[in-house]
């Protein structure tokens, strides 16, 4: 077999492409054969080699180190001044060796799921700046949870404001219970301790009943279908109308019986501590009560509108009033009764003039017509000027 350059091409058919691929294949065996002529020591310092030395065998064996045991550190001793070890405690009774049996017989049940630990319960929040400030000393007023209701209904911090504490320890009941945010029932509470109960002392008695006409309810603005939220949805608002007193008696802030001064001292008191008072002349929803808000505007913006009538006028009496001595004497117009009765007198006598009644019946009808021909031409006139 001839296997020479000059006649490869005869021996492989497929012409220039076989030949690259026998030279590919000579190249290959020739780096094999000098791979395996290396020096072992060489191809040991090598970082990588061919796939196929471990086949050949040329790779050298690593000699494993020797182990060496790490000496394990004693503790140490103890010292002869420290106390005495507690004694543990006795192990447990053992079950009863033919209980112990019968659970073993037992077979485990299958398929149940393991017990899952529970979740942590959440912690409470804090209480907010204002909770913490309206203790049992200023009002009655335990927390209740927050309320979230449809289109922003509701809102956070909420308190029952229950009664109102005064500085002498006498309570101002609110009846009924009030449920506002903290914020708003520290501010009524703060009203009624500083200038009502004041206010109402000197007018005799002392205030006992806060009059509560609302508080929180889930509505628009004067339940008006289709209105803005009201601050009382918010549960920042309430509406007070009168204030009871010890003695029974009541002061409503709408009575115009109730003396001005009064009902103007609460108005600068209110409208001083409140964004918005509404009462009345505001609109005709607050006829019969004030409203009291602590809605935030822009620019602190502020509504108070609260019209103090005046008392009403007392009734007249029935009779008139009596005549003074000193006025002077009335004229008494002539009564038409005596000329009746002179005429009366004139028909009764019976004149001598020889004259028939049927003449002086006519002469006396004579004056009568000329005064209806007299009289037609005045109305004839009158008629004329109407329009």
């Amino acid at each position: 077999m001839n296997c020479s350059a000059e006649k490869a091409s005869r021996k492989w058919p497929v012409g220039a492409f076989g030949r690259a691929r026998a030279a590919m294949v000579t190249a290959a065996v020739t780096l094999l054969w000098l791979g395996m002529q290396a020096d072992p020591a060489d191809a040991a310092r090598r970082s990588a080699g061919f796939p196929w030395d471990d086949l050949f065998g040329t790779r050298p064996h690593r000699p494993r180190a020797p182990v060496r045991r790490a000496a394990v550190p004693l503790p140490k001793p103890r010292p002869a001044e420290a106390p005495a070890a507690a004694e543990p405690e006795p192990p447990a009774a053992k079950a009863a060796p033919s209980a112990a049996p019968a659970e073993a017989a037992k077979p485990a049940e299958t398929g149940k799921p393991a017990e899952t630990a529970k979740p942590a319960e959440p912690t409470a929040p804090q209480p907010s700046a204002c909770r913490q400030a309206l203790t049992e000393e200023i009002a009655i007023a335990p927390s209740i949870p927050d309320i979230h209701g449809a289109g922003g209904c509701g809102g956070e911090d909420l308190v029952r404001l229950e009664a109102i504490v005064l500085s002498d320890k006498r309570k101002v009941a609110v009846k009924p219970a009030a449920i506002l945010r903290c914020k708003m029932a520290s501010a009524v509470a703060d009203w009624i301790r500083s200038d009502i109960a004041p206010l109402v002392q000197g007018q005799g008695s002392a205030i006992s009943v806060l009059d509560n006409f609302d508080s929180f309810e889930c509505r628009g603005r004067n339940r008006v279908a289709g209105a803005l939220l009201s601050e009382h949805g918010r549960a920042n608002a309430l509406d007070v109308r009168a204030f009871g007193l010890a003695n029974g008696k009541s002061i409503s802030l709408t009575d115009r019986s109730v003396p001005r001064t009064l009902r103007e001292t609460v108005l600068h008191s209110v409208c001083t501590r409140f964004s918005t008072v509404l009462g009345p002349g505001s609109d005709w929803y607050h006829e019969d009560h004030i409203h009291l808000d602590l809605m935030e505007r822009r620019n602190n913006y502020r509504i108070c509108q609260w019209d103090v009538y005046d008392p009403l006028p007392q009734t007249a009496p029935l009779l008139p009033a009596e005549r003074p001595e000193e006025a002077p004497p009335r004229e008494v117009a002539a009564k038409s009764d005596g000329g009746k009765d002179e005429r009366s007198k004139a028909d009764t006598s019976k004149p001598d003039d020889g004259k028939p009644d049927a003449a002086r019946s006519g002469e006396a009808a004579a004056p009568k017509g000329a005064a209806e021909a007299k009289s037609q031409p005045t109305k004839k006139r009158r008629q004329s000027r109407r329009p």
